[in-house]
């Protein structure tokens, strides 16, 4: 897809991000991988993300994230936009990254705030609004933001992300990680600026909807689903969106227990529901537990087949 073809505006709906699915001698599995991207097109899905927490995008190498744009963009075949989250220490990774990213063919990026020494104290919201402003410069695509203070621990306020929108003509999107409120007070200061997206699963799909949100950025194992309720629900069948919500929040609350439960339990959940298994992990800190993986398989198979 001409990366220039994509705009802001035209950024709504429910975008899968991908997991890392890994081999037995622990390299990505790139059957897997293909294996996921084609089941996200034939869902039709607005576009896809990679390199978010759920790709699990701190243990994996530069070169593995090279690797997953790159199968992304030849496993779509073009056809969907890709989204690129961009993480890194200093304003040269990143830009560097996002580079890479750009020139494979990303549509827009989602840059992350530098992560924290361990045990070191957020620096100052001018720091973090500086260090956007440097990674953004001059790149061709819409660039956002991933604004989570609740999750990240550190963030922009309203009033600098106007102003870095301001300074930034291609700052021209949001991704947001909480609760619908704080999403409501977000959108209701920068949403005539940008679409503003949400993550958390689909946790409070509809609230976010009714908040003023234009999509939702999810892991695979029921994006076909919240896909359904968010054309419901734009459609303005507000009762059928309701009631699909209704059945498949539970899989959503089961598996956003907390990042590790989505690692363990959600990829096998999209994995069987793509017609294979998740049989070696990387690194984890949650091992399936015989309960966990009879409650994912009934999950799996309310869900249904991925198309």
């Amino acid at each position: 897809m001409n990366q220039a073809s994509v705009h802001s505006s035209s950024i709504a709906g429910i975008y899968p991000i991908l997991y890392a699915f890994f081999d037995r001698d622990n390299h990505l599995d790139r059957d897997a991988m293909r294996r996921q991207m084609e089941a996200v097109v034939r869902a039709q899905a607005p576009g896809v993300a990679v390199l978010g927490l759920a790709t699990e995008v701190n243990k994996l190498s530069r070169i593995e994230r090279e690797q997953i744009i790159q199968w992304a963009i030849e496993d779509s075949g073009g056809t969907l936009p890709l989204a690129v989250t961009v993480s890194g220490s200093s304003v040269e990774a990143q830009r560097d990254l996002a580079g890479y990213a750009i020139a494979q063919g990303a549509s827009w990026l989602i840059l992350q705030p530098p992560a924290l020494a361990a045990g070191a104290p957020p620096q100052p919201e001018a720091f973090y609004f500086n260090f956007f402003a440097d990674v953004m410069n001059g790149l061709g695509v819409p660039v956002g933001i991933q604004n989570a203070p609740e999750y990240l621990g550190v963030g922009l306020s309203a009033e600098s992300l106007e102003r870095l929108a301001a300074q930034c003509p291609n700052f021209r999107l949001l991704k947001g990680e909480g609760p619908s409120i704080v999403l409501a007070e977000t959108v209701a200061r920068v949403g005539h600026l940008m679409p503003v997206l949400n993550g958390r699963g689909g946790m409070e799909l509809l609230d976010n909807l009714r908040a003023g949100c234009a999509g939702m950025i999810v892991a695979p194992d029921c994006f076909d689903w919240q896909q359904r309720i968010y054309r419901a629900f734009v459609g303005g069948d507000v009762a059928q969106a309701e009631a699909l919500y209704g059945q498949v929040l539970p899989a959503i609350v089961f598996v956003m227990q907390s990042l590790d439960t989505l690692i363990c339990y959600g990829k096998r959940i999209a994995a069987w529901r793509m017609g294979f298994d998740v049989e070696h992990d990387r690194d984890v800190k949650l091992l399936p537990t015989r309960f966990g993986l009879e409650a994912a398989r009934r999950f799996a198979e309310m869900l249904g087949p991925l198309p």
